[in-house]
């Protein structure tokens, strides 16, 4: 018998692709879309770049260089290609949900989303200068919290790759962690009084008084310092001298 039933179609590639005017950034449209049926993000150029070679070099560069960035933090990059109606674009993982900015402005800031801020945050920051990527300011509009879980994303991140980083660079990524962390402190109740010293040290207007590198920042907001790691490190080494002397004593013995 003739099987007269008709082919099932393909399923369509891209479907449901909203624009996100609360993402729009100052070259880039960005836009939520399923791909296979999976909800991926959208970076396209917006109409009136994406046809000048300067803006395709801008986000092809762009492409190339956060597409080896791997961080739990930091929204990945997964592929740029042709999208129906849209033209040449990054493709991201989903990170749909509300930016820091949004939940300071509705009061929704939490003890939870300051303390994503203390660790998950900073060390997104230490990744991206420990790889040299050239970024956006960190702002509270670049600081996503996930929909449903509140995981930390940071978005816009890199847009090229030095061999190292000025430190005029790496101080004012402190500056505006600083910045980040007074914001959410002041729309939280009974904020941490350490935190609030870190950030205050953070935002000194002299850059000589400021963090002089991540990694104190980080041993600050864990409340510990450098000197006293020093010190443990200090009396570690005396105790091995201590302990190779005592073999060595009893080996002559």
């Amino acid at each position: 018998m003739a099987n007269n039933e008709a082919p099932c179609a393909a399923p369509e590639k891209w479907t449901e692709i909203t624009l996100l005017p609360e993402w729009e950034e100052e070259f880039y449209l960005v836009y939520t879309a399923k791909k296979h049926g999976k909800w991926v993000m959208l970076k396209t150029l917006k109409p009136e770049y994406a046809d000048k070679p300067e803006f395709k070099e801008l986000i092809e560069k762009e492409f190339d260089v956060r597409y080896n960035l791997a961080h739990p933090h930091i929204v990945m990059i997964n592929d740029f290609e042709d999208v129906p109606g849209l033209g040449r674009c990054i493709i991201t993982d989903d990170v749909y949900g509300d930016s820091l900015d949004k939940l300071i402005k509705e009061n929704k800031v939490t003890p939870e989303i300051i303390e994503k801020l203390r660790h998950n945050l900073i060390d997104a920051i230490d990744y991206i200068q420990t790889n040299h990527i050239v970024h956006h300011p960190i702002r509270p509009e670049r600081i996503i919290f996930t929909e449903n879980i509140g995981n930390l994303k940071l978005i816009d991140v890199g847009f090229d790759q030095l061999n190292h980083m000025k430190p005029a660079d790496v101080s004012e990524d402190i500056y505006n962690y600083g910045c980040v962390l007074s914001a959410a402190l002041d729309a939280v109740e009974a904020p941490d009084p350490s935190l609030r010293k870190v950030a205050r040290k953070c935002c000194d207007p002299d850059p000589k008084k400021r963090y002089h590198d991540v990694q104190d920042l980080h041993l600050a907001l864990e409340g510990r310092k450098s000197s006293h790691l020093l010190l443990l490190l200090i009396a570690f080494l005396a105790i091995m001298a201590l302990v190779l002397g005592w073999l060595t004593f009893n080996k002559i013995s």
